[in-house]
């Protein structure tokens, strides 16, 4: 299952408030196709999850909404919070440190 850092629940919760989402909100994942047939990752801000997502709820009370294809890719990986070189914050997915 995806583990979310400290620094991403915080930013979760951050970015929900600031959508005017409640505290039942959270980030979703889903995959799409790329138009050269890859998958790639989807990133919304979500006030519920949609029927069948996997939900991952952090410590703190952030909620990660999971699409299936997403959940499955996901499930070995670390989402968290990085500084860009303009110190812009980003979500990243890491590997998991075995």
């Amino acid at each position: 299952m995806l583990a979310v850092t400290e620094a991403a629940a915080e930013a979760i919760t951050a970015l929900t408030a600031q959508g005017g989402i409640d505290e039942q909100g959270g980030l979703r994942f889903s995959m799409k196709n790329e138009s050269d047939s890859q998958a790639a990752l989807a990133l919304t801000v979500s006030s519920a999850p949609v029927e069948g997502d996997q939900v991952v709820t952090a410590d703190t009370g952030a909620h990660v909404f999971l699409e299936e294809q997403a959940a499955d890719y996901l499930s070995d990986k670390v989402l968290d919070v990085q500084q860009d070189a303009e110190g812009q914050l980003n979500f990243a997915v890491l590997e998991r440190a075995s």
